[in-house]
């Protein structure tokens, strides 16, 4: 469709592991092997802020354990999407004039793209923003990094608000100088608070309730910080999601 006669007039991101899944698919993975843990020499090599690394490490390890691509990735499209979130895509699916929906994940792109396809969601996303990935020779999944960025908040592969906020204003230049009437983010963990930055008054961001994502977010409101401008809407279903688009899409 053309960018003229097919502006939607929402715009909603989503992160993957623990919000659109209802595990880390890192843990996922991990459970293949034998005893379904890492070692400990490995475990101590994590450093905060390096995630990314760490996860390039535990895909490395899997490999010489055995683990083979196809036990891996049928492994990842095995995981259960969180409760009710089938039924917002459909919701979503639904109201496709009206929504336009990206990922955002410090996942990688073997694991979204499988996880997406066997649930026949792929259609749906305009776009993934995830850390690149490709299996080698040796059958192993190399991660690599998805961009660096100068924000001292994020961890030093992915900041999402760079990745919104160059997403919003590529879109509005697309759209002919049109933008969203309200954006939306929904997430889960630390990493997803550095995004709702990005927003409006008029936005939401959905912190899963109790996630560190949503404790930070509590603690920022209470500071009284004004870092955070959009409406804070926790969900522990999808369905939470479901009724507060549902009353935005009757405010017409």
């Amino acid at each position: 469709s053309s960018s003229t006669t097919n502006n939607p007039r929402f715009l909603m991101f989503f992160d993957f592991d623990e919000t659109m899944i209802s595990e880390n698919s890192d843990d996922t993975v991990v459970n293949l092997l034998p005893n379904q843990q890492l070692p400990k020499w490995l475990l101590d090599s994590y450093r905060e802020g390096h995630y990314h690394e760490f996860s390039g490490k535990i895909t490395a390890y899997l490999a010489e354990q055995g683990i083979t691509k196809d036990a891996l990735l049928s492994a990842v499209q095995k995981i259960p999407p969180n409760a009710g979130m089938l039924d917002l895509f459909r919701f979503l699916q639904s109201h496709q004039q009206d929504f336009e929906l990206v990922v955002v994940s410090d996942a990688n792109t073997c694991f979204i793209e499988r996880w997406l396809e066997h649930n026949k969601l792929g259609h749906l996303f305009r776009k993934v923003f995830t850390n690149p990935s490709h299996f080698d020779d040796s059958g192993r999944l190399v991660l690599q990094p998805f961009h660096s960025h100068s924000c001292p908040r994020c961890p030093d592969n992915m900041c999402k608000q760079v990745i919104l906020r160059e997403y919003m204003e590529g879109r509005e230049k697309e759209r002919g100088g049109v933008g969203f009437q309200r954006v939306f983010y929904a997430g889960d963990g630390s990493n997803d608070v550095c995004p709702t930055r990005a927003l409006g008054p008029q936005d939401a961001a959905f912190a899963r309730r109790d996630y560190p994502m949503h404790k930070l977010m509590m603690e920022m409101q209470q500071s009284e910080s004004t870092e955070i401008k959009a409406n804070v809407v926790p969900w522990v279903t999808g369905a939470d999601i479901e009724d507060y688009l549902a009353k935005i899409m009757k405010e017409r």
